[in-house]
């Protein structure tokens, strides 16, 4: 069997046939799929895919995986792959897919149309599976997409009642780390800026957090809770507005901060400079997440670093087995976190407004 013969059963041209085992562009997925089957059907092997490891690689080079976002909550915008963490992490995706020999297409469902936009990619079967973007989504959403998209795995929350594969972060262990690290340099006058959209990774990350200051009896007062976006890193009136009512009404400023993720911490600290307010001489901010951008606003921001890269190439692992082998027991993993210190925490000092 010569590739001519292929090219004659399939109907394309001999030239169309080795763009198919080369994996290059310049047919549509469709052809390359039918030439492939064909390719299979009569035990045809291109001399230069005569080995396993080749032949694996001729097989992967139509297989895709795609990456599923729900957008408009709030968390996740229309543009989430400008958003720094979501950036991050589907680089990552790409990365891992690429050596796993898979193409990733990416596909969103508006929040609105939750029903009409899953079943519209049920229909289309345009990938062997699929990686959720779970970080906005509730449990029922979860549910709903895993009924009519079962080969997939969630990353960046979990439910543990739903017998579906989630990727997490530790957000309880990286919280309790910023917290038993405030407590240690001495800090007891402590304030926390929440998001006002809530999430699981938000939930969590605050139950962390908490529990790090009640073991070392120290309590934080509702007047010391503040809510924010959590998607702005500029400075913030919302903010302002809250640490001036704070102040007018004779409070103290909490010697130190703990934000829910970078995002917040750096428009904290953005939004504390406008009010003469010094980071970290006058009170110390903390964020979660460890985003490029940490790096960049000044001063350098403490926060906890996730591991964007090994929860990328775990779904994509997973997922790949899942797809290939068959295997259907599902899991559960909980990626941890470790804590990274630079230039926006410091010891406490007394601050006079």
């Amino acid at each position: 069997m010569k590739m001519e013969d292929v090219a004659r059963l399939a109907n394309v041209s001999k030239s169309a046939v080795s763009l198919a085992f080369s994996g290059k562009s310049g047919i549509g997925s469709d052809t390359r799929a039918r030439i492939l089957q064909v390719a299979e059907e009569v035990g045809y092997v291109p001399r230069s895919r005569t080995t396993g490891a080749a032949a694996v690689a001729a097989v992967k080079v139509e297989r895709s995986l795609m990456f599923l976002v729900c957008t408009n909550s709030g968390i996740v915008l229309e543009q989430y792959y400008q958003q720094p963490f979501f950036k991050e992490l589907i680089h990552f995706v790409e990365e891992r897919c690429r050596q796993n020999g898979y193409s990733l297409m990416f596909s969103t469902i508006d929040v609105e149309f939750f029903e009409r936009d899953t079943q519209v990619i049920r229909e289309e079967k345009r990938s062997d599976g699929v990686i959720v973007l779970g970080t906005n989504l509730t449990r029922a959403q979860i549910h709903d997409i895993h009924e009519k998209l079962p080969n997939l795995i969630v990353l960046d929350t979990c439910f543990e009642t739903l017998p579906v594969q989630f990727i997490e972060i530790n957000n309880v262990m990286g919280a309790y780390q910023a917290g038993a690290y405030l407590c240690n340099i001495g800090h007891t006058s402590i304030g926390y800026i929440a998001s006002n959209v809530r999430i699981h990774n938000f939930n969590e990350r605050r139950r962390g957090f908490m529990l790090a200051l009640q073991e070392r009896g120290i309590d934080i007062p509702e007047e010391r809770i503040l809510a924010v976006a959590p998607t702005i890193l500029t400075s913030q009136d919302a903010l302002k507005q809250q640490l001036t009512a704070y102040l007018d009404k004779g409070y103290t400023l909490p010697t130190a901060w703990f934000c829910e993720c970078d995002y917040i911490a750096i428009s904290a600290m953005k939004t504390l400079g406008e009010l003469g307010i010094r980071v970290p001489e006058d009170t110390s901010v903390i964020g979660f997440d460890n985003i490029n951008e940490s790096l960049i606003v000044s001063p350098e921001l403490t926060t906890i670093h996730v591991e964007k890269e090994r929860m990328a190439a775990l779904a994509v692992d997973l997922l790949s087995e899942f797809i290939e082998h068959g295997r259907r027991v599902t899991a559960k993993i909980t990626v941890d976190t470790h804590f990274v210190e630079r230039k926006s925490c410091a010891a406490p000092v007394s601050y006079k407004h």
